[in-house]
């Protein structure tokens, strides 16, 4: 079964979320994940192409490097933000022979839908997405998509919800790309597509909220009939949250998120002998020193979570299914891993609460953050991609060769088996391997002076025998 790819990144207010997949068949398999922090971007939107490409740009040359690939095209999330939602209605007349509704029919229909929409400002404004509310045919009213395939009927109309947001808002978005100069695969309503990696089939049927809590921006989707009925947005999430620190204790945004991460809760009368410590804070520039109870920071956090969770059950009850909610509340994104907001939201609205981890169809080996949380949208977007079959983001480099290196010549003696099925003697004992003796070079011998004893003593000799050699010759 051919192998491919699906890139995708997840554009947010506060951090930017990369991930790569290898996908094979129904096999997923993410082999990279990682979180970069965010520039150019608030309320989920892009303000400033250039500084978001920046940081797209970095994180994709260290994805390239690290897996040796080359990323070609990349799936991201649309906005949350600046959108709102309205009835889109497509109708196709069909005369009695003209067969079976198929699915080729209903994807029609909805393009028709969403094509013939009318804008109140084309210019500024586009569709981001839609979602089928309900199919009519002669004999039913109320259908679901999959229920009218096969039907034959000469009705046949769609109701759709279709999610409407700011033009320039997704202008940004391309802007990013061809400064990064990668081709965008595809763009995702993620409120859409984080549902379906996050939810269950049993709750979105039973009626469930999903509430996903951003750094810029908190939103809720609401399911009935395993149908999305209702989508709302407001411009506050955790950074809001860190931003209600910085000024009540005057710190900077860095320490106000660092000391949020690790010491901050919602619910401080439940926080028991926690609630009793105090943070001693240090200022390295003057030496000024400051107290910090852990209690008054969660009474900070309480206070702006409660005005948070309070808009969004606005939203559920304006939905009109606050009463069907079977399955409770679902909360993801980074925010979600307040500690005791589930108890606050229960608290607060009645329903059970669980934490909306990225449903376990996929596997993640070396990339443990891909299971949180905060990898839920970027997740979703990949499980997205992986249903369009001709979705392939990346290109494989070649294998680097290995660099050629001289051979070690060994001069040692082959090491004996310890196997005892050999006999010692065959191979003989143990040898060490001879060390070699570095060659001397022989000096030359000092010339040695005589003594002046030494060469009167052999003047006198040599005189001596020079008057013998005359004598002889004499005679």
């Amino acid at each position: 079964m051919e192998e491919r790819y699906i890139a995708a990144v997840d554009l947010g207010t506060s951090k930017t979320a990369l991930a790569v997949a290898k996908v094979e068949g129904e096999d997923v398999q993410v082999i990279y994940y990682k979180e970069h922090p965010s520039a150019g971007i608030r309320y989920s939107y892009v303000f400033n192409p250039q500084r978001a490409s920046d940081v797209l740009k970095e994180m994709v040359r260290s994805a390239e490097s690290e897996l040796r690939i080359k990323i070609l095209q990349m799936v991201v999330g649309l906005p949350r933000y600046y959108v709102r939602q309205e009835i889109a209605k497509a109708e196709v007349p069909r005369g009695s022979d003209d067969g079976r509704i198929t699915r080729e029919d209903v994807d029609n229909l909805k393009n028709i839908a969403l094509d013939t929409y009318p804008l109140d400002n084309p210019d500024k404004e586009v569709i981001f997405g839609a979602v089928a509310q309900s199919i009519e045919t002669d004999e039913i009213i109320q259908a679901t998509e999959e229920d009218v395939v096969g039907m034959i009927s000469e009705k046949f109309t769609g109701y759709y919800k279709a999610f409407v947001g700011t033009r320039k808002n997704r202008t940004n978005i391309d802007n990013v790309f061809n400064d990064t100069g990668i081709a965008l695969s595809k763009a995702c309503f993620t409120p859409i597509t984080a549902a379906k990696a996050v939810l269950t089939a049993n709750e979105m049927n039973n009626g469930v909220a999903m509430i996903e809590f951003g750094a810029g921006v908190t939103s809720v989707t609401v399911f009935q009939g395993g149908i999305l009925r209702h989508f709302a947005s407001i411009p506050f999430g955790a950074a809001s949250v860190t931003e209600d620190i910085r000024l009540e204790c005057g710190f900077s945004t860095s320490l106000a998120e660092n000391i949020k991460l690790a010491y901050g809760a919602c619910m401080p009368e439940k926080l028991a002998s926690m609630s009793e410590k105090v943070i001693k804070i240090v200022n390295e520039e003057n030496g000024a020193e400051k107290d910090l109870p852990v209690r008054y920071l969660s009474e900070i956090i309480t206070c702006r979570e409660k005005e948070i969770i309070d808009a969004m059950l606005y939203e559920i009850e304006r939905s009109g299914m606050a009463d069907s909610l079977r399955s409770g509340i679902v909360i993801t994104g980074g925010g979600a891993a307040m500690t005791n907001l589930g108890n606050l939201i229960k608290e607060m609205s009645g329903y059970n609460v669980r934490m909306g981890y990225p449903l376990r169809k996929f596997t993640a080996t070396g990339c443990p953050g891909a299971m949180e949380t905060s990898a839920a949208t970027v997740i979703s977007m990949v499980m997205s991609a992986k249903e369009d079959k001709y979705v392939n983001c990346i290109e494989q480099l070649p294998a680097a060769e290995p660099e050629e290196q001289e051979p070690e010549v060994s001069e040692t003696v082959p090491e004996r088996p310890d196997d005892a099925l050999f006999d010692k003697e065959e191979f003989g004992p143990e040898q060490k391997p001879e060390k070699k003796k570095r060659e001397k070079t022989p000096k030359p011998p000092k010339e040695r002076k005589p003594s002046p004893f030494w060469t009167k003593i052999t003047d006198k000799v040599s005189d001596t025998i020079n008057g013998l050699f005359d004598e002889m010759e004499n005679q």
